[in-house]
């Protein structure tokens, strides 16, 4: 029993010691960074796109702003080798005043039997109904953020896929009068849902090609400002789980783990429903605020300007949006 005892026992403080050899090794091995293979997305590139758009005055409908804003946007994809498909439509605002509608489709790699859709609206807010200085609340907004800056990260890569064509089909859509819904002066009571996001409601029950499909789509809103973090919006997890799920992976994958946090957000009225509702699971990468929560602290007030565009979000963005597409 002794003799059986000591085996037992020393057979003990050899396996201690092995195990300990064990951890002492793999404390020792660092873990590989992950190392992307998907094309470097160019901010400073996309910035220029953003100040270009800025650069006509705001894209409120019916303007001359934004019918040349729109030429602009649609010689970029053009220049780039998109396949441009244009949807001009007469629809009405939420008092019945008449605009002039014009959604902007870019098709890449067309002959592609599986597509995505990267999507964001590019119309800016007519009224700046959310400034601090109640005396611009009847005044529009450059929409730097809120709608040109989803559109450069776009344009960023329709340059990108000239270069380097994507392994699936992908179709850029510049939704228009996103940003057209009722201001909240209005007193009328006439503020529901549908006054927003026109040019998507548009679009979802008449697509730019007959027959169309697209295995799922992320659309980009406010994705340029300072302090932005991008919360699983509410929608998006019910609607589109798998979708938030890939785009949220990729950006911690790549290191913007302060961006994309894994926590839900708020559900929010926005060009994502419309897709979602005809079908094409969606996911709204769209920012708060780390400082205040809700919206951007420029939302919808005449801030939203070139000078408040942080391009460390603009990056992050753009390069996860890039990773998901060519890890395809």
């Amino acid at each position: 029993m002794r003799v059986t005892k000591y085996l037992l026992t020393a057979l003990t403080v050899i396996l201690l010691a092995s195990c300990s050899n064990c951890s002492e090794k793999k404390d020792n091995v660092s873990e590989q960074p992950y190392v992307s293979t998907a094309p470097t997305f160019n901010v400073d590139s996309a910035f220029a796109y953003v100040k270009a758009q800025c650069a006509f005055g705001p894209r409120v409908m019916n303007s001359a702003a934004h019918d040349s804003c729109g030429d602009y946007i649609v010689s970029q994809f053009k220049k780039y080798g998109g396949e441009v498909y244009e949807q001009f439509a007469d629809l009405k605002l939420y008092d019945g005043t008449p605009i002039k509608n014009r959604n902007i489709i870019a098709s890449f790699n067309k002959d592609a039997q599986r597509r995505i859709i990267i999507c964001s609206h590019w119309d800016s807010r007519p009224w700046a109904d959310h400034d601090p200085d109640e005396a611009n609340h009847h005044t529009p907004i450059d929409g730097a953020n809120d709608g040109a800056s989803g559109v450069g990260v776009m344009l960023e890569l329709a340059r990108i896929f000239s270069q380097n064509p994507p392994p699936v089909g992908v179709d850029l859509i510049c939704f228009d009068a996103e940003d057209a819904g009722t201001p909240e002066w209005d007193k009328s009571g006439n503020d529901s849902e549908s006054t927003w996001c026109l040019g998507s409601q548009y679009w979802a029950g008449k697509h730019h090609v007959e027959g169309y499909v697209a295995d799922y789509a992320i659309l980009l809103d406010m994705v340029g400002g300072p302090n932005s973090v991008f919360y699983k919006e509410g929608y998006s997890i019910r609607m589109a789980p798998s979708v938030t799920d890939r785009v949220w992976a990729a950006g911690q994958r790549l290191g913007y783990g302060k961006y994309f946090v894994s926590e839900q957000g708020g559900y929010i009225t926005d060009d994502h429903l419309q897709l979602n509702q005809c079908g094409i699971p969606c996911a709204d990468v769209i920012a708060s605020d780390t400082e205040e929560g809700g919206f951007c602290k420029t939302w919808h007030t005449k801030a939203d300007n070139i000078n408040n565009i942080d391009k460390n979000t603009l990056k992050a963005v753009g390069q996860t949006i890039t990773e998901v597409i060519f890890t395809e």
